[in-house]
């Protein structure tokens, strides 16, 4: 087994707890940058429920922003096959694949909930 002197040791100690730190920290930002194809999806939406997720107040509609992105997926399949009742969602559901109903959940998970008042 190899011995290292203790500053080679506190140096492998630090280099690598350092390196830890910033793997953690480049995960956390891109984790938190909402998809930008999502948002482009999105902004179809954006009439009705609003440009950032959130409708206006006194609305009907409740707001999307920071909903799990699996509610807002079954939400949109739903409305998709006709199995949720809508004046207008069923129609617009069906033209987003799949693929692009789990971008634009994805992308209003990501977005903060509104404050509620």
């Amino acid at each position: 087994m190899v011995k290292f002197r203790k500053s080679r040791a506190t140096q492998f100690i630090r280099f690598t707890f350092g390196a830890l730190i910033l793997i953690h920290a480049t995960t956390l930002t891109l984790a938190a940058e909402p998809d930008p194809t999502g948002r482009r999806l999105y902004a179809t939406c954006a009439a009705c429920h609003g440009t950032d997720g959130r409708p206006e107040r006194g609305g009907s509609l409740s707001a999307l922003a920071g909903q799990s992105k699996e509610s807002l997926t079954a939400a949109m399949q739903a409305f998709k096959t006709g199995t949720r009742n809508a004046t207008i969602m069923h129609q617009i559901a069906k033209g987003y694949t799949d693929e692009q109903i789990e971008l634009i959940a994805g992308y209003l998970a990501g977005l903060n909930k509104p404050e509620s008042k």
